[in-house]
């Protein structure tokens, strides 16, 4: 299959990168470009393939990532011991979210609104247990060790990384062939309808956003592993939603390579932006949305598919220009 032999052909590149170059400020941007690509391949197996709009997956993200640092600080767990309960746990929300939500119909708006508030519950509560930290956050003790899962250099997290979103593409792959896939996409594309033929929305929606909690889940958890640090603001603030959201959506939503070629873009400009106009707060926001408005206006398929977008503008260009050639000359009637 074209895909499995594209996903191999990646991760064979970027597992191979530490080999070809030490630098770490190139080593540091693939693993926050591949991170950003684990949080934007979530947002689009619910938001892309099954057409269920979240803002709030936040929600996953910070379960993931207090779950991850509490399991080691608290219980004593390694740190792979704590990415399985911090998976299953995201799971768990995930399904309560959408088993509420879906039981009663809820989508659109109506479902987006729901994520979002849910986030802020969590938040909210974040702050007021003590097992969280509450508003000082907890800060995950140094261990440079395997079972730690921190790495002296950047290479140890660009592979584990890179694991996880290869992981999710060969899900994704999956999706996409699947007659799962076809059946969350008839969701989607009608959900009326595709109950008419014999689908069940209820339980293809619950599995796309079972399967998407885990996947932002990871994201938190990689998060605290990286950073080692984590507060209410952090897990379940807006920040982690909109760049899940965003980076699926210039990318290109329901697309195999959409996120990661959006989540890789948003980077580099965030980046750019950075060296021209410093520190400004906020400013990476306003990038996101500007660039999100250009890209709705101008390449709604989103940059995985700005060469279709291209090719139509000028297939209608020359069409136009050629239906008026032909109006204009005189064997139709035009001025000769």
């Amino acid at each position: 299959m074209k895909d499995i032999k594209f996903i191999a052909l990646f991760t064979l590149v970027l597992a191979t990168l530490p080999f070809l170059t030490n630098s770490g400020v190139v080593l540091n941007f693939v693993v926050m470009a591949l991170y950003a690509s684990l949080l934007a391949q979530s947002w689009n197996i619910l938001g892309g393939y099954s057409g269920q709009f979240s803002f709030g997956n936040a929600v996953f993200f910070g379960t993931g990532a207090y779950v991850q640092v509490i399991a080691q600080m608290h219980f004593g767990l390694n740190a792979w011991d704590a990415l399985f309960f911090a998976l299953s746990l995201s799971a768990i929300v995930g399904v309560f979210i959408g088993s509420v939500s879906f039981r009663y119909g809820l989508k659109g708006s109506y479902f987006a609104l729901v994520t979002l508030a849910m986030a802020e519950i969590f938040r909210i509560l974040s702050l007021s247990v003590g097992f969280t930290g509450g508003g000082v956050g907890l800060m995950l003790p140094l261990n440079n060790t395997f079972l730690g899962m921190q790495f002296i250099n950047k290479s140890g997290y660009l592979w584990l990384i890179l694991a996880l979103v290869c992981s999710t593409l060969l899900i994704t792959t999956y999706i996409k062939h699947s007659k799962l896939g076809a059946y969350m996409q008839a969701v989607r594309d009608n959900e009326d309808a595709a109950k008419a033929l014999g689908i069940n929305p209820f339980n293809v929606k619950l599995f796309s956003i079972s399967i998407s909690s885990v996947v932002m889940g990871a994201g938190g958890a990689i998060y605290v592993q990286l950073f080692q640090y984590i507060d209410p603001g952090i897990a379940y603030g807006p920040q982690s939603s909109v760049e899940a959201l965003v980076a699926a959506i210039v990318g290109g939503v329901g697309t195999l390579w959409g996120p990661i070629i959006g989540a890789t873009a948003l980077l580099l400009m965030s980046e750019l932006t950075r060296n021209l106009f410093g520190q400004i707060p906020g400013i990476n926001m306003v990038i996101y949305g500007l660039v999100l408005v250009l890209i709705v206006l101008f390449a709604p398929s989103g940059l995985s598919g700005l060469g279709l977008s291209v090719r139509a503008l000028f297939s209608r260009s020359f069409s136009s220009s050629r239906s008026k050639l032909i109006e204009d000359s005189p064997t139709h009637g035009g001025k000769g």
